[in-house]
């Protein structure tokens, strides 16, 4: 595989505005300083943010929380779509990500190295959960023009040792090279939260195996006991070259280049229809209708109106997803509560798990910017306050899919819970006669990898660990 390494505009400005001041201000004399590995980190910690949202620009279509404007679009109806655009740029960052690894372990800049092993693992995971088997071993070090495919369950596995690797990286003292504020766009060189982001992580990807014999709540609860305690440990990005990715598809809509469509699955979530309960958060993603009230569009049939009259609902540009400098969430402490919730509602902890359920709510609703008095009403309501006797991996799944909003995490839970969310249907013109479970090899690989891209039957084949 041919590798690339993308120049990111952003993260090259702050390298050049942040480089003297690193330099001048609380210089270490015995700590060497070494311009390309915080360059790297730079480029990284900001593609890596990229990475989830190219992701979720279309797996969000498959969850419904997007749908098309254009009857029988493509994303909505499972058609085979290329990603090859994907597929390229994740692999430039997983490249970028090797060579950071690589040169950190070098010199032992334990931060660069183990922020580096969390985001590798984090960008393949991505990628082994659209694709099941991509190239990892053999893919990144250049020495292989047409790498070989690992397993979908080796892959998986080599997620879980880069986050071991990452931890332990990160859990060593005196680094010769300390990350640099500047350029980490992620945790801004804080060491404690990269540790707690690798946690976070080996906990999404422990509980992404609910459906094999090799699940275990219990490493899965002992991940979480060292990972998010709070909203502000998330991991998110929040510095951009222009328009965050999202405000950029809500201003798009402004224009009439139609964008960020609301599904009317999503909508029907939230506005009272499918739980009879109004959900305070969907004021803070849309805008009401020219109707004054909240419409979304089916999935696979395309818009009712002109696309112009607010016939129906969309992103807002002031929506806290979609509004100016709106955060780019990787991984949150909401969806930590959500894994904990079903952790312990699996081991037949029903008190525990009820307690992580109102947790997570709370933990979204604050993030999002509802008020404590809305946030409290929710949470009272007696479709939401079932108590701990009747707390249900429904609820739970439900509540998480409302606070995954356009994570691409959330098509990992829909294939575990086999979309069996109350009301979710097959989109109309839907070529596939049940649900998507994977996506196809991109073009990309396909023309100049062939020998060795495993062949696919179908869409709707399940990946390993949904079987």
């Amino acid at each position: 595989m041919k590798r690339l390494i993308i120049a990111v505009t952003c993260c090259s400005l702050f390298i050049m505005t942040g480089c003297k001041k690193y330099l001048d201000v609380n210089k270490n004399p015995n700590i060497s300083e070494t311009a390309p590995l915080n360059g790297l980190l730079g480029s990284t910690t900001y593609n890596t943010a990229y990475t989830v949202y190219r992701t979720g620009d279309f797996t969000s279509y498959f969850v419904q929380y997007l749908a098309s404007p254009n009857t029988a679009s493509s994303t909505d109806t499972y058609d085979d779509v290329d990603y090859s655009g994907t597929w390229e740029a994740t692999y430039n960052t997983m490249a970028d990500l090797y060579d950071l690894i690589k040169q950190a372990d070098s010199v032992g800049a334990y931060g660069h190295a183990g922020a580096a092993k969390i985001m590798m693992a984090l960008n393949l995971s991505i990628m082994n959960s659209l694709f099941g088997s991509v190239p990892y071993s053999e893919a990144l070090s250049g020495d292989f023009i047409q790498p070989h495919y690992d397993a979908d369950k080796a892959v998986y596995q080599s997620c879980l040792s880069l986050i071991d690797a990452g931890l332990a990286d990160l859990n060593k003292t005196d680094p010769k090279i300390l990350l640099d504020a500047t350029r980490d766009l992620l945790h801004h060189g804080d060491t404690a939260a990269w540790r707690r982001t690798g946690y976070a992580l080996k906990a999404r990807l422990l509980n992404r195996i609910t459906k094999t014999a090799d699940y275990d709540p219990a490493a899965v609860l002992a991940a979480l006991g060292s990972a998010y305690t709070g909203n502000n440990d998330d991991a998110q990005l929040t510095q951009f070259q222009a328009r965050s990715p999202w405000n950029q598809a809500a201003y798009n809509n402004t224009q009439a280049l139609l964008d960020g469509w609301l599904s009317t699955h999503y909508v029907a979530a939230m506005n009272d229809s499918t739980f009879g309960v109004f959900d305070p958060r969907l004021p803070l993603i849309t805008d009401t209708t020219r109707y004054g009230d909240y419409r979304g569009t089916i999935n696979g049939k395309g818009r009712v109106g002109t696309g112009t009259t607010k016939d129906e609902s969309y992103l807002s540009v002031n929506g806290f997803y979609s509004k100016g400098g709106a955060p780019l969430l990787l991984i949150t402490y909401a969806e930590c509560k959500f894994i904990a919730a079903e952790a312990y509602f699996r081991s037949g902890n029903k008190p525990a798990a009820y307690a992580a359920y109102q947790d997570g709510i709370r933990a979204n609703m604050d993030k999002v910017g509802v008020s404590a008095a809305n946030r409290d009403s929710y949470v009272n309501n007696a479709a939401v306050s079932v108590g701990a006797a009747n707390i249900t991996l429904d609820l739970i799944m439900k509540e998480k899919y409302v606070a995954m909003f356009l994570n691409p995490e959330a098509w990992v839970d829909a294939r575990r819970f086999d979309y069996k969310y109350k009301d979710f249907h097959l989109p109309e013109n839907a070529v596939l006669n049940t649900f998507i479970r994977r996506v196809a090899y991109p073009t990309i690989e396909t023309s100049r990898n062939a020998a060795n891209v495993p062949p696919v039957g179908a869409l709707s084949d399940k990946l390993w660990w949904d079987q």
